[in-house]
Parts: C-alpha cells; sequence; structure tokens
C-alpha cells in the first residue's frame, strides 16, 4: 500500500492546473498559512470557543530543559467548538496542499521528509529545539 503522503502528493499533482508555476505555489501556500492563522484568530475574537492566555511564565532559576516542558504551555484555553474546528481543519488541508505542491516541484518526497524529521527527533529528542 502507498504510503499516505506519497499518495496525497500524486493527488495534488494530478489537481494542480492554474497555479504550477513554483511563484504560484510559494504565494499561495503563504496565503494558506495566514487563513489557517486568521481562522484560529477567529475562534478567539468572533467565536470565543478559545481564549489566549499569554503572558511571561515564571521560570525557576533551577530549572532544567526538562523542567520547561512542565513549567511553559500553549497559552490555549478552551476547546475548538465544531464550526471553528472545521475551518481550521479546512485551512490546514489547504496549507498541506501546497507544501504537497511545492514538495512536487522541487522533486522532494514528503514521506523521506517526515522519515528523515523523525529520525532527527527521535535522536536529538528534547534538545531538538527548532
Amino acid at each position: 500500500m502507498e504510503p499516505l503522503t506519497e499518495n496525497f502528493q500524486d493527488t495534488v499533482k494530478s489537481l494542480l492546473i492554474r497555479h504550477q508555476s513554483v511563484l504560484d505555489i510559494l504565494t499561495k501556500g503563504q496565503e494558506a498559512s495566514a487563513r489557517v492563522n486568521r481562522a484560529v484568530v477567529k475562534s478567539v475574537t468572533s467565536c470565543g470557543c478559545l481564549a489566549i492566555d499569554a503572558h511571561k511564565k515564571p521560570i525557576p532559576e533551577n530549572a532544567t530543559l526538562y523542567d520547561l516542558k512542565a513549567l511553559l504551555d500553549s497559552n490555549v484555553q478552551g476547546n475548538l467548538c465544531d464550526n471553528c474546528r472545521e475551518t481550521i481543519e479546512s485551512e490546514l488541508g489547504k496549507q498541506l496542499f501546497y507544501i504537497a505542491a511545492l514538495a512536487n516541484t522541487l522533486d522532494i518526497s514528503l514521506d523521506e521528509v517526515f522519515e528523515r524529521e523523525m529520525k532527527k527527533l527521535s535522536t536529538l529528542t528534547i534538545f531538538n529545539m527548532t
């Protein structure tokens, strides 16, 4: 069975007609990223299903790198409502479409990218501070 990423890339390749130029793909990908950001912001500002509690977190002087996982958090409070979840998932899907399109244009396998990144993460574990 073909890996999901490879299948997705093949599907994107078959569907991408209008925006085949790498410049179009880059700008459409940037637009898709902005739409994801906007959808998350709207879940806070328009819907209210999420709230953001962002302030500087106190970190004890003797805290270790491992302690930071427990001390720091996402600053997100609440849960996505069904409508916001659907919107964000849709926008993430469009963003993934243009990531796959860019990978196709540059002859990069997303499956290999995922494998390489997983290997790096498992090797560096918590020290992968990218």
